[in-house]
């Protein structure tokens, strides 16, 4: 098994509709109409992706070793995922598109079947 990388977080991120990359501070974002749905942050051994604060608590409870959110983030609705903790490159596209639904308007959830 090959562990994913952030070449396979820019490869599937871009690849989900009208999906734009732009840096910000200082680190890749991605984004589909304006909204940030991933960043790959510092040393990128992890990425961090869009997730309700009610379901990030569990995410991390269940699997601390995969999911954590950094001190300055704890007030967001973002997780961090760690890359060398994902099972394979599909759990990391699942992790991709539940991040892309919560920030692609309509229209797009609409006209694209995931």
């Amino acid at each position: 098994m090959t562990t994913a990388d952030a070449d396979d977080v820019r490869r599937i991120a871009l690849s989900l509709p009208e999906t734009v990359e732009k840096e910000a501070w200082s680190m890749p974002t991605f984004r589909v109409a304006g909204k940030m749905f991933v960043t790959i942050p510092d040393d990128e051994t992890s990425f961090a992706v869009r997730c309700p604060m009610h379901e990030r608590a569990e995410l991390i409870a269940a699997e601390p070793e995969k999911f954590w959110v950094p001190p300055h983030e704890a007030g967001s609705n973002w997780v961090r995922v760690r890359l060398a903790a994902l099972d394979d490159v599909h759990e990391l596209r699942d992790i991709l598109v539940d991040s892309w639904k919560q920030a692609a308007p309509p229209r797009l959830l609409e006209a694209w079947s995931l």
